[in-house]
């Protein structure tokens, strides 16, 4: 996972200098909704296609191609499935370049009043909607080379996206009369680089072959088996976030902005731990399943479940706690204002209470798809999609009628709602709570099943986590008392206040573990 992670990390703060040059750039303004949604939609495709229900799918059926066939047979599947794939893929990018205009009344339907933001998403939608094809192509790659336990190349390829859009952000934008759309060309050539970077590893594996179309290939057929059924239970999170694109769409201008940079920083632990924890188990317990070793993918499942809490609980609590201090030191320079610092703060430290949630469903969901069960993913996500849906419109209705003033229903509650900031708080709130509902599902399928036994060890585990993070939460407590106030200081004194902050309070986390008994040993896969 080390290799993994590191190579994710790296993606990972290349991504917080993208937020950071964008907001410096552009701010938070309805341009930056524009392209944000614009970005969301075939991000959000790539992540079902790609990152979600397709590599779900075709991993276990590549791991028991290389396990029980011949070389020339994998080769084949190879062939097969990326040419399957790139032809449909190349079909829906073509409908949603053409579709653009209609995409953008669909998703972003509180822009349609607005004829310069609408516009504007519809020729953003043009030139990022491509980008779909080439990283849905690349993920295939880092499907092959983790299967063959190369971790490093697939993780680090992101870091091509960032490097593009930072260029665009600082030096590109003063080549375009609408100089956001410097970002949306940068995405489509991120796009393209991305896959030509997967290639000479394939090669070195012999598996750089010419795709063919193979609808009718028995190793096709049981991919699209596996993958059609989870579009929506592998990638709930972002079904939930294109929802929350929707509703946020008729809010004040800002608010897509002020999400965007929430799930981005919400992305640092989850993409370095919660990600990598999920890629790196998957072939695990795909190859136990394949061996009918029980023992041994219990084994791995409550390593993952264990490293994940470890991980994930004090992200929280230090996210919601330092999510003013940490969008402050990050963002608040240039056009990005500290207003917009305010209300990014409300939906991060809200968004922040789902990431236990959202990282072990991480670490469940390979459960599932290791055993080539998808149905019992897709009911949970779906549930739990449903219940996002309804908490979405309960929590924006609930915060507007706390905050609202009796002007603001003068013109009804459409334009009342696109007056009041702070309801994209709501949004956030809705979706961590979805998640826990997601993992609930899931975890009493499996514990139904009988996959899981519970190894040894679990309370004293459980009780050095809650004694680390108490006192880690009085380090932070103790932190925010004595410096109140970020926004007013220069950006080196917000660094260094940070980094210390940061540093005491997981210097604290580790000291307190270790003082209680864990040692590195206990964090080794079995």
């Amino acid at each position: 996972m080390l290799s993994f992670s590191g190579g994710t990390l790296v993606s990972r703060v290349l991504g917080l200098v993208r937020e950071q040059a964008i907001a410096w750039a552009f701010g938070a303004n309805a341009m930056t909704d524009a392209f944000w949604v614009a970005f969301r939609i075939p991000n959000f495709l790539r992540r079902l296609f790609a990152e979600g229900s397709f590599s779900v799918a075709f991993v276990p059926v590549l791991t028991q191609t290389k396990e029980t066939r011949p070389p020339a047979e994998l080769r084949e599947l190879v062939a097969r499935v990326s040419g399957t794939l790139g032809a449909i893929l190349l079909l829906v990018t073509a409908a949603g370049v053409l579709g653009a205009p209609w995409l953008a009344a669909a998703f972003a339907p509180g822009s349609i009043d607005d004829p310069y933001k609408y516009g504007l998403t519809s020729d953003l939608l043009r030139v990022t909607f491509p980008f779909l094809l080439f990283v849905s192509l690349t993920a295939l790659a880092g499907g092959v080379l983790n299967s063959f336990h190369q971790f490093m190349l697939p993780a680090l390829t992101p870091v091509i996206l960032n490097l593009c859009m930072i260029a665009a952000a600082l030096w590109g934008r003063q080549f375009f009369d609408v100089p956001i759309m410097a970002l949306g060309w940068a995405i489509l050539a991120a796009g393209v680089l991305q896959l030509l970077l997967q290639l000479p590893a394939l090669a070195r594996l012999g598996l750089l072959v010419w795709p063919r179309w193979g609808w009718r290939h028995e190793g096709v057929r049981r991919v699209l088996r596996l993958m059609l059924p989870t579009l929506f239970g592998s990638s709930v999170a972002q079904v939930n976030l294109l929802l929350d694109t929707l509703i946020a769409s008729f809010l004040v201008a800002g608010s897509q902005t002020w999400l965007a940079q929430t799930d981005r920083l919400l992305e640092f632990p989850l993409g370095v731990f919660g990600v990598a924890l999920g890629t790196v188990i998957l072939p695990s317990l795909s190859r136990h399943h394949v061996g009918t070793d029980r023992a041994a993918f219990a084994r791995a499942l409550d390593w993952g479940l264990r490293t994940a809490l470890l991980i994930a609980v004090p992200a929280m609590l230090a996210l919601v706690l330092l999510a003013g201090p940490i969008l402050a030191t990050l963002l608040q320079y240039g056009r990005f204002t500290a207003h917009d610092v305010d209300m990014a703060a409300l939906s991060l430290s809200a968004l922040a209470l789902g990431l236990p949630a959202f990282v072990l469903v991480k670490v469940l969901a390979p459960a599932f798809y290791a055993r080539q069960d998808t149905a019992t993913p897709v009911r949970a996500g779906v549930a739990a999609m449903c219940a996002n849906m309804l908490l979405n419109l309960l929590f924006v209705a609930l915060l507007f009628w706390l905050w609202h003033e009796p002007a603001d229903l003068a013109e009804g509650w459409l334009a009342g709602i696109a007056r009041v900031p702070s309801l994209h708080m709501g949004l956030a709130l809705a979706s961590a709570l979805a998640s826990y509902l997601n993992l609930a599902l899931l975890w009493r399928a499996l514990r139904r099943e009988g996959v899981y036994q519970r190894q040894p060890g679990w309370g004293r585990h459980l009780l050095r986590l809650a004694l680390a993070c108490v006192a880690m939460v009085l380090v932070l407590l103790l932190a925010r008392w004595y410096w109140p106030v970020w926004g007013e200081w220069g950006a080196l004194a917000r660094v260094w206040r940070l980094g210390a902050v940061i540093a005491a309070a997981a210097g604290t986390f580790v000291l307190v573990l270790l003082a209680a008994g864990l040692r590195l040993r206990d964090l080794r896969a079995s």
